[in-house]
């Protein structure tokens, strides 16, 4: 019996320890630093015209200014189709690829409100907003936005308590 509480004591401390190298519950980002913004969608498939467009307003417009302070924000494009339509499976796969980054501070969730329902508790739950129903670039400008006007030293949590649910 003492064998498997050292057991369960040694998964959850392995655990505790993959949830903070994965940056669950941590916020901050040094200045100078990148910070990204994963935009989950399809890039195949019939909807794949407005999976690129999304993604390419993203990219441009943080290219076109930084993410907040001194920050250097970078737009990752996940695609979310899988056979030329989004699956719930691919949807879940890109929120957890976003939770698993600890320079992550907001996912613009899927073009389908569906797929959203899928996503948003994934991401939410390590803290990360997920912004939906926007183009990239108007996402993009209010993930800069809240960054600018929150804790300057935790981008992450600025984000989400401007968007969190």
């Amino acid at each position: 019996m003492a064998r498997r509480a050292r057991w369960g004591l040694v998964l959850l401390l392995a655990a505790a320890s993959a949830a903070a190298a994965a940056g669950c519950g941590e916020g901050g980002a040094a200045a100078g630093a990148t910070v990204r913004v994963y935009v989950s969608a399809p890039l195949r498939g019939p909807e794949a015209g407005a999976g690129r467009r999304i993604c390419a307003e993203a990219r441009e417009q943080a290219r076109r200014g930084k993410g907040g302070g001194d920050r250097r924000l970078r737009v990752v494009c996940l695609d979310a189709s899988e056979g030329g339509a989004w699956t719930l499976a691919q949807v879940g796969a890109n929120a957890r690829r976003a939770t698993e980054d600890s320079a992550a501070v907001a996912y613009v969730g899927e073009p389908d409100p569906a797929a959203r329902k899928q996503s948003r508790p994934i991401v939410e739950a390590a803290g990360i907003a997920e912004l939906g129903g926007l183009s990239g670039r108007k996402a993009v400008a209010k993930v800069a936005k809240a960054m600018e006007e929150g804790d300057a030293s935790q981008p992450r949590d600025a984000v989400f308590e401007a968007f969190g649910r």
